[in-house]
């Protein structure tokens, strides 16, 4: 059976606890059994000293063993919980009045009798001559015959007689009661920390929850809105800082997968329309060519040549879109990297207005300009930003009526230069305005998007770092404007900031 992480984290607890209250059930028992062996030794440290003063134990012709015996037995009788030894000066029991077999060693450390004489703090354990390797409380007392150093008084003040008197009391009340009050302790502690566990995991259990209802292919229902950066100082719970870093994540993919929807949506539009396009001018090239192929014979030259100009034209206009259509790939998947360099824009305008000067003539719309004559040069990859400007004149021009005007607009801007291209169009209705430069193709010839020249403009300046916008100028139809930096630092900025962004928002 799998547990929870609250089930393993109480679980873990519970032993803890149990070694816990096991440990300090033992230290105490432990500290209160030197407690009393400190005790009981320093109330009869004096014991020996005092048999070995007031009582006569080895006359000049060294022990006397009935006499010894005699007083050990009376003494034992006296206070059953002492055992009286006596020691030679190398610590072997030369008397005692131990019964017949009972004695387990015959000789005594006299290390711990050494530091007991020398004053050292209690408790102080010596050998038991009772157990082969027991240790307890003693009292012990120097001998000496005619200022001779001949041995020592041992005595041992808790007896076999208080173990087994111990032993039996090892379940008593006080012991008891005891026991009950740790586990009573343990108890009350395990059921707050389970307690305490179940309050600390209950966000990380709904986290858990939120995360398993999760669906991003769903339409789930707007999260309330968090801050974009965690703020590891502003709550120190770890549970709520990743609570609020899912949910930042969740926003982060609703809105990628968001932006992917409409980008699958918009290359739909896209093959769509490219069909639409491409239909249009191939169904009429083909027209021309099966006329010019069948009525060879009949038709006359100068319609032969009629036909032959509409059939070029057409092709000119399935090759320009395919080739639109390849620059916009190359642009959006990152074949083509600006390379900086600094030029005038004053000349680049000139070289624009050249290039459409006779197409402009024939529709009767005139090319302006205005802008200072000190106006600084800029920094931006010169091929890309003549492909922006000529996609913008070649907008306006299409959508400009007879005895119109086409403006370019320049002024320096502290470390930019702002340009700004407008015409007397009809301009551009403010409902279609927020995919202008996404929808790549006008559709039942009306101006409802940008076109594929927008959107190729619209990637070259955002590949620069920089935006183009749709403004309203009165008495302008659709105003165009952008900026392009004077210094190369900043234009290396805008490069650093286009490689960042985000593929979704490109």
């Amino acid at each position: 059976m799998k547990l929870t992480l609250t089930q393993r984290l109480s679980l873990v607890f519970a032993v803890l606890l149990l070694i816990c209250c096991g440990t300090s059930a033992w230290l105490q028992v432990r500290s209160s059994q030197m407690h009393e062996l400190e005790v009981v030794q320093g109330l009869s440290r004096d014991l020996a000293t005092h048999i070995a003063h007031d009582t006569v134990l080895m006359d000049s012709n060294g022990l006397m063993p009935g006499a010894v015996r005699e007083l050990f037995s009376q003494l034992m009788l006296v206070n059953p919980s002492v055992e009286v030894y006596l020691l030679d000066t190398e610590g072997r029991i030369v008397g005692n009045a131990a019964p017949e077999g009972r004695l387990r060693r015959q000789t005594v450390d006299l290390a711990p009798v050494r530091r007991l004489l020398d004053d050292q703090p209690l408790p102080i354990l010596g050998d038991d001559p009772r157990s082969v390797d027991g240790r307890k409380v003693f009292s012990a007392a120097p001998l000496q015959v005619n200022g001779k150093a001949a041995g020592y008084l041992y005595v041992v003040l808790l007896s076999e007689a208080h173990d087994r008197f111990a032993e039996r009391g090892a379940t008593s009340a006080a012991l008891n009661t005891a026991l009950m009050s740790i586990g009573l302790v343990a108890l009350l502690c395990l059921i707050a920390g389970l307690t305490a566990f179940n309050l600390i995991t209950r966000p990380l259990r709904r986290l858990t929850e939120t995360v398993s209802r999760f669906d991003i292919d769903g339409a789930p229902q707007p999260s309330p809105v968090v801050p974009t950066v965690v703020d590891n100082t502003a709550d120190p719970d770890e549970i709520a800082v990743l609570d609020v870093a899912f949910r930042q994540m969740q926003n982060r993919l609703g809105e990628q997968w968001r932006s992917l929807t409409r980008q699958d949506q918009e290359r739909r539009e896209l093959v769509a329309n490219i069909s639409h396009d491409l239909r249009t001018p191939l169904a009429s090239l083909h027209g021309y060519l099966e006329t010019l192929s069948l009525k060879d014979a009949t038709l006359t030259a100068p319609e032969r040549r009629r036909y032959l100009g509409i059939a070029l034209d057409q092709s000119r206009k399935v090759g320009g879109l395919a080739q639109s259509l390849l620059e916009l790939v190359r642009l959006e998947h990152g074949f083509v990297q600006p390379v900086l360099e600094r030029f005038a824009l004053t000349d680049l305008v000139q070289d624009i207005f050249q290039k459409f000067e006779l197409g402009a003539e024939a529709r009767r719309i005139e090319l302006k300009a205005n802008f200072s004559a000190n106006l600084p040069g800029v920094w931006a990859d010169l091929g890309l930003i003549e492909r922006v400007l000529t996609n913008l004149v070649d907008n306006a021009l299409r959508h400009t009526p007879q005895d119109g005007e086409i403006q370019f607009d320049l002024a320096a801007q502290g470390k930019r230069v702002e340009i700004t291209v407008s015409d007397t169009g009809p301009g551009i209705a403010a409902e279609l305005r927020e995919s202008l430069f996404l929808r790549p193709f006008n559709i039942g010839g009306a101006r409802r998007d940008g076109g594929l020249g927008l959107r190729i403009v619209h990637r070259i300046l955002q590949l620069h770092g920089r935006e183009i916008r749709l403004v309203d100028v009165p008495g302008r139809g659709a105003t165009f404007r952008f900026s392009l930096p004077v210094d190369q630092q900043s234009a290396e900025q805008g490069l650093v900031r286009s490689m960042n962004l985000n593929p979704a928002d490109k």
